[in-house]
């Protein structure tokens, strides 16, 4: 079969397998108005973290995908193993067998860092920004991250659907750049995470703010700063944060916020700390699982 075939059998596949979806399959708002059953090329392009140009070329057989796109097209169209299969068939590439993340669990040695900490809110982060563990001071600063579902409990996700973060962070938009930068370059080191696909076009679809910041390009995160809050008990807070990378497991890190002593920064966290209950800084460490 010639190349051309292979591209057309491959684009007429994606299209016919997008038209058995619909947007409540794959997790999205159903707006209505659709003239032909199915997902648009868009909403596809959307989710698999790619230009809606270079999926229509896809579906029109002008361009050969990459294994990592096809991956991601793979997960993002629902497709089952035999379907994934013929998949890769349908451009002559082999593929090793998919297999899920396990999850990740804060490493002993962080958490034990956290129960250390008192007034100094901290998080444990995993590979997709996911938040893994945090002390008592950073649910005084940010939120109960009790109170989030697990499924939801991310950085970014918290950062951009969360209405209490645009007011608590003093310059949102550069810190939601920052972790928008951040998130593509964990995107970059695991392209066929499947869960880490789905974070990115949930939130390229639900806020348009994140999908034009994804497609832009913004130099690298950085891994420490400083950042300033108003906190509606204490008022502004100018705080210093670093990232320590666990030495065990590089794609966990804990982020830690503090402030020099002697500042009203610093009085601020000492006061938050005050607020909460159990020991002097807080209870232990929130723990997932």
């Amino acid at each position: 079969m010639t190349g051309d075939a292979h591209a057309n059998e491959l684009g007429e596949f994606l299209k016919a397998r997008r038209a058995e979806l619909t947007p409540r399959t794959v997790g999205l708002p159903d707006t209505g108005g659709r003239r032909v059953p199915g997902l648009r090329r868009e909403e596809v392009a959307l989710l698999a973290t790619i230009s809606t140009d270079h999926y229509t070329r896809l579906e029109q057989g002008r361009i050969q995908p990459s294994a990592s796109v096809l991956a991601t097209l793979a997960h993002v169209l629902r497709l089952s193993d035999h379907q994934r299969d013929h998949l890769f068939g349908l451009v002559g590439r082999p593929q090793a067998r998919h297999r899920r993340p396990a999850a990740q669990k804060a490493h002993p040695q962080l958490r034990r860092l956290l129960d250390d900490l008192t007034a100094s809110p901290g998080v444990v982060i995993g590979r997709r920004m996911d938040i893994l563990a945090w002390n008592s001071a950073a649910v005084a600063l940010f939120t109960d991250f009790a109170k989030v579902p697990e499924s939801r409990r991310n950085c970014a996700r918290i950062l951009f659907t969360d209405p209490a973060m645009r007011t608590l962070y003093a310059d949102w938009r550069t810190v939601a750049r920052d972790c928008v930068s951040h998130l593509r370059g964990l995107a970059a080191a695991h392209p066929e995470d499947p869960l880490l696909i789905s974070l990115v076009g949930e939130l390229s679809l639900e806020n348009a703010d994140f999908g034009r910041w994804w497609v832009s390009r913004r130099a690298p995160s950085r891994r420490q700063g400083v950042k300033r809050f108003h906190h509606p008990l204490v008022g502004e807070l100018v705080l210093d944060w670093d990232t320590l990378v666990c030495g065990s497991d590089p794609d966990q890190e804990l982020v830690v916020w503090t402030a020099e002593p002697g500042t009203p920064s610093y009085d601020g966290l000492r006061a938050l700390a005050s607020r909460t209950p159990g020991r002097p800084g807080g209870s232990p460490a929130g723990r997932t699982g």
